[in-house]
């Protein structure tokens, strides 16, 4: 059997495993995911953290969605990752993890955790694509994944998963796809956002890089300023702090609660079929 813990950062849920001693004997990682991730018939989750050794830093990860495509970052599991290390041992309460992204740096204050992203990339603004018959205006950066970004005035009576999966599909973002934002502004420290994320190919409660591409676009546009607090589908708040400059932004940072959820063992009937 193996052991797992199951948890939440602001309602994105994730299964993390510590694979540091090498003996997660489970062949194809991307099938296994897939499997445990499945909800009503395994554990469920949006995606699965391997935790493993590094040689730079504390340690490094193996992300895969709940569909089993492996993807460089992700926000809100970057930061269950790093509470679950600090909670396990595996590294102090500040710590630095290497991704598919980069080296990641986190705090962990209680339940708390703050992570500092890789510099945002990729920035483009004011870009047009047609969705069915209309012509919508968007934005995109890439957060450690790629996102896109369009504002609304009103997000609550919004198809975010039409629209979301034509944009995450459109040919303007192949081969690789990108996730969707839909974002209001509150005022000028807060925004409230939906998300339709890649890789599990629906909207979520909650999306850490997604929350953070969309606060560096509503600051670039001069709709708001450093902090902002994000309210995203699960009704929990994400607070995102940056520096903007003449060429994109760095110093960025990510922060709000990751739990524990439960810890289990997975008997092979959870995944074996």
């Amino acid at each position: 059997m193996i052991e797992f813990t199951k948890m939440s950062g602001s309602g994105n849920d994730f299964i993390l495993i510590d694979n540091r001693d090498g003996s997660l004997a489970v062949g194809d990682l991307a099938a296994f995911a897939r499997s445990v991730c499945r909800r009503q018939v395994s554990v469920g989750a949006d995606g699965l953290f391997v935790i493993e050794p590094s040689a730079k830093v504390d340690f490094k990860w193996r992300f895969h969605n709940a569909d089993g495509s492996e993807a460089e970052m992700c926000g809100n599991g970057g930061r269950c990752a790093a509470r679950f290390a600090y909670l396990q041992g595996i590294a102090g309460q500040r710590m630095s993890f290497e991704t598919g992204a980069g080296i990641i740096d986190a705090e962990v204050t209680g339940d708390v955790v703050k992570l500092r992203l890789t510099d945002p990339h990729s920035l483009v603004m004011d870009d047009r694509i047609t969705i069915g018959n209309q012509l919508l205006t968007v934005h995109s950066v890439n957060t450690g994944v790629p996102h896109v970004v369009h504002f609304l005035r009103d997000l609550e009576g919004f198809d975010v998963f039409t629209t979301g999966r034509a944009i995450r599909t459109h040919d303007h973002y192949r081969p690789a796809g990108t996730n969707a934002n839909f974002v209001a502004v509150t005022d000028d420290h807060s925004l409230r956002v939906r998300t339709y994320e890649r890789g599990v190919e629906d909207e979520t409660l909650a999306c850490g890089t997604g929350s953070v591409a969309s606060a560096l676009i509503a600051s670039r546009k001069g709709l708001v300023q450093s902090p902002v607090d994000v309210r995203v589908q699960s009704g929990e708040l994400l607070r995102v702090y940056f520096e903007g400059t003449a060429e994109g932004f760095r110093n960025v940072y990510l922060e709000g609660t990751a739990t524990v959820v439960y810890q289990g063992k997975l008997w092979d009937e959870a995944w074996k079929r």
